[in-house]
């Protein structure tokens, strides 16, 4: 597909990779997006838990931290959100003590928060999604239990991730604030960015991806994620498995919604999570990364995120950090 150069914007040239064409309520049948989950399985391919972020190896940690040469750290979560907004439940703080007066004293409180949904900031562990009744390597729905899940819990996380982050800002790319409606990304998009930035993806990197979602919030207000959100659309998937990607995020679920897939919510968490075994870090706010990116004109950095130790849990809220 051909490529039209814009203006720079912010040190980073501004392409348009041009409009998809013509497209019906969704433009891959279910029979071809089977097919594009079969050319990318990541089935058998290791015998841990761990999934993509086995690619993750000494050497990519190594090769992270020496990116690290300011010692500037930037927040990519969002401040967790206290009222039910965006069709997710609202982050809950209740204050069970608060402090005296005399003597030694305290404040203590304590949270409750249900972070799947469109609003907090967490990551999803590969045994977070189904596609006909298999998690990862095929094994079965039921190892989820009422008691949490037998197996890919993200416990398997406990050490943490600790990579290469890529910022991709596709709202930068095309010269926008964000990214309109339901705008899907594709892979001419990725790799349009890449030229410009740069950068190209490889193996064990994480790749976090702007739409500007909460920079169209702040300008339009909230909305129903599921009937109008840009993001990720499922012929990525092949892309994402060409390269090796360990972790995926974005600043909202990933996929753009509605899916454009016959049939399908969720295509790419299905890829992600399902089949290439990859982790994916949902409701992540760029706006800050962005600009410190911008201004170094740098969109690599290390990345750190620590989950929550919880046996058989399917995700964890969490603070992901950019560190230039």
């Amino acid at each position: 597909m051909s490529l039209a150069l814009c203006a720079l914007v912010l040190g980073v040239g501004c392409q348009n990779p041009g409009p998809k064409p013509a497209e019906a309520a969704w433009d891959l049948s279910r029979a071809d997006f089977d097919k594009i989950l079969e050319s990318i399985t990541n089935w058998n391919r290791w015998d841990n838990e761990l999934g993509t972020v086995n690619l993750i190896t000494p050497e990519k940690r190594l090769q992270a931290a020496r990116l690290v040469s300011e010692g500037v750290p930037v927040s990519l979560a969002h401040n967790a959100i206290k009222e039910a907004v965006d069709s997710s439940a609202p982050f809950e703080q209740r204050m069970v003590q608060l402090g005296g007066p005399e003597g030694v004293t305290g404040a203590n409180d304590e949270y409750c928060v249900a972070y799947h949904g469109f609003t907090q900031t967490h990551i999803d562990a590969l045994c977070h999604v189904f596609y006909n009744g298999k998690m990862f390597n095929g094994h079965p729905y039921t190892d989820v239990t009422e008691e949490g899940a037998k197996r890919f819990s993200i416990n398997a996380m406990r050490d943490g991730i600790f990579t290469r982050g890529v910022l991709m800002d596709m709202p930068r790319l095309l010269g926008k604030d964000f990214l309109d409606g339901s705008r899907p990304i594709y892979p001419e998009d990725l790799e349009a960015w890449e030229k410009e930035a740069g950068v190209k993806v490889g193996e064990g990197d994480a790749i976090i991806i702007r739409t500007g979602r909460w920079a169209r919030r702040a300008a339009q207000g909230g909305w129903e994620p599921m009937q109008n959100s840009c993001g990720v659309h499922a012929s990525c998937l092949p892309w994402l498995k060409a390269r090796d990607v360990a972790v995926v995020g974005s600043d909202l679920a990933l996929d753009v919604m509605p899916s454009r897939v016959e049939g399908f919510l969720f295509p790419v968490h299905v890829g992600a999570l399902v089949y290439m075994g990859t982790p994916i870090l949902d409701n992540l706010d760029l706006e800050t990364v962005a600009e410190a990116a911008a201004a170094r004109k740098r969109w690599t950095f290390l990345l750190t995120v620590a989950p929550l130790a919880v046996d058989g849990g399917t995700g964890s809220p969490v603070n992901p950090i950019a560190t230039f």
